[in-house]
């Protein structure tokens, strides 16, 4: 599974960014996707992800009400309401959506369970 992150770009605060992410190998239709970022000097952390068996979702605290995941061929994320703290790389991850949910622990905890990585995308949310 080849991944490639896209949508990207400078916008200002209160924007909207539509990022995707396409596989140019296996279809991703069997495989749970999730978006993570990595601000400057912290941590990459788990955005969004959504399972491809029955379409739940997670979101991180910090973007619930504000961020939207969704499937079809590509996996979409509409950001809205962007804030100077959400300027990062965005990577989106899949791993095989196996009984257990275990794509939910890589999302919330650990990312590095992820299988297949994208090259990022960078978002820069400033005025």
């Amino acid at each position: 599974v080849q991944l490639q992150a896209s949508g990207g770009g400078l916008v200002q605060p209160g924007g909207s960014l539509r990022l995707s992410c396409t596989s140019s190998g296996r279809t991703l239709s069997y495989y749970a996707v999730g978006w993570f970022r990595q601000a400057p000097g912290k941590e990459r952390e788990g955005v969004s992800c959504i399972s491809s068996r029955d379409g739940s979702t997670y979101y991180a605290d910090s973007v619930k009400g504000r961020f939207t995941i969704s499937r079809e061929e590509q996996v979409y994320l509409v950001m809205n309401s962007l804030k100077p703290e959400d300027t990062a790389v965005y990577y989106c991850a899949a791993t095989s959506d196996l009984p257990g949910n275990s794509w939910l622990v890589f999302c919330k905890e650990n990312s590095y369970g992820m299988d297949y990585w994208g090259k990022g995308t960078l978002v820069t949310v400033s005025s």
